[in-house]
């Protein structure tokens, strides 16, 4: 590959040290940015390295080398896995990036593609450094309060929505460092909880790999391609001491904290409590035991209905949705999402063509909707929801018939 010479490389931010006699060379780049990816095939190109290490996780990683790897997802078992949340999570994700890729006819995270292509032509190795994103992704969900889960969600969903347009130029003033890091600083005074598992365990997650690589001895100088707003973190990280040997502060920033005990408890305490519900209605009045039961029917089931409509399922989706609600609902072990996904995978099954125009068909609103396999994403996450709504709504118009009777 060839570059204008106007590109200079040693105006990019960036620092070199030594650790172990291994000199580590960390590049700041913007995850969309032209000019990021021409100086990363530049510098691969001069000679002056043996390895280079990419933020990139193992998954992210294998997404590059093997974009048709979703095509070959087998929907339902992501469905009975329980990993529809996640997967909807990392789309919606990559949704925002490719948006903004899209203004400058550029791929998202071209840089770490320049140098995995630069790597593969000069037989170097590449050093995968950051941590799988699906940890990551839950160590933020597990570090916010529950009352505020839904935020992340809705979060997500808004980089799909916006229709704000950034300029080539103001990303790359991004590189510069200053301004992520104001922007990342902000972002830890409003939300510490997301904050420290977002950026600054992955700071020292991958300070730590470079550790590990640079004790093998195995290179003598690795070329580290991070997104800027890491570079401070990372500076920080490896030039100062570390009373935890590398290999073990991998290892407990790999694990995923405890759940608490409350939310597993939390659904059997009104499934109890609406069978209790039940129980002392019929045992003042059947008629009004019955009254309790059509309500629970109704409210539970339109909701998740409603839910099913809002993510464009097939008619008879919405009517599984509605008749499955109040059941699962009394049941923890099994939610009306996966009954209804399901029944819309069944009733619409997804093409290999849907699968290969995933990732390109989320980086737009619409396209969540008419694509087959976001669709049936969409109905697990909003029949989940609608039902969930209508649990506590139905459990409070129990309550309140019971009180007042």
């Amino acid at each position: 590959m060839d570059f204008p010479a106007s590109v200079h490389d040693d105006e990019q931010p960036q620092f070199t040290l030594t650790i172990d006699n291994t000199r580590i060379t960390v590049l700041g780049t913007a995850h969309v940015s032209r000019v990021s990816a021409q100086v990363v095939s530049r510098l691969l190109q001069s000679g002056a390295y043996d390895a280079v290490a990419v933020e990139l996780c193992p998954s992210r990683h294998h997404a590059i080398v093997d974009p048709d790897a979703l095509s070959r997802m087998n929907l339902f078992q992501v469905l009975r896995q329980g990993k529809a949340p996640m997967v909807t999570a990392s789309l919606a994700l990559g949704a925002y990036q490719q948006r903004l890729a899209e203004q400058f006819d550029i791929e998202p995270g071209a840089e770490m593609r320049a140098a995995i292509h630069e790597a593969r032509i000069a037989h170097l190795p590449v050093l995968l450094i950051d941590r799988e994103v699906g940890t990551t992704l839950r160590r933020c969900y597990r570090s916010v309060p529950w009352w505020r889960r839904m935020n992340l969600f809705t979060g997500l969903m808004a980089g799909v929505v916006s229709k704000e347009k950034i300029s080539e130029e103001e990303i790359e003033r991004l590189k510069q460092g200053d301004v992520l890091e104001s922007t990342f600083n902000q972002f830890a005074e409003e939300s510490q909880a997301l904050y420290k598992p977002l950026i600054h365990e992955r700071d020292v997650y991958m300070a730590a790999r470079l550790r590990q690589e640079a004790h093998t001895g195995a290179y003598q100088h690795i070329l580290a391609v991070v997104g800027a707003g890491h570079l401070a973190g990372l500076r920080q990280a490896l030039t100062e001491p570390s009373p935890e040997r590398p290999g073990d502060l991998i290892q407990q920033l790999d694990q995923l904290p405890p759940p608490a005990l409350w939310p597993k408890l939390l659904p059997w305490l009104v499934v109890a409590l609406i069978l209790f519900g039940f129980v002392l209605g019929f045992s003042r009045n059947p008629d009004l035991g019955w009254q309790l039961v059509r309500d629970w029917v109704l409210i539970n089931g339109t909701l998740a209905g409603i839910g099913g409509l809002i993510a464009g399922g097939h008619p008879l989706t919405v009517v599984t949705a509605a008749l499955a609600a109040p059941l699962t609902s009394l049941n923890p072990t099994i939610g009306v999402g996966f009954v209804a996904a399901a029944m819309e995978t069944f009733l619409r099954k997804p093409t290999v063509g849907d699968f290969s125009r995933l990732r390109r068909d989320t980086a737009h609103l619409r396209g969540w909707w008419r694509n087959r396999v976001s669709r049936v994403l969409l109905v697990f996450v909003f029949t989940t929801l609608g039902s969930a709504i209508g649990t506590y709504t139905a459990g409070f118009r129990i309550a309140e018939r019971l009180l007042g009777s």
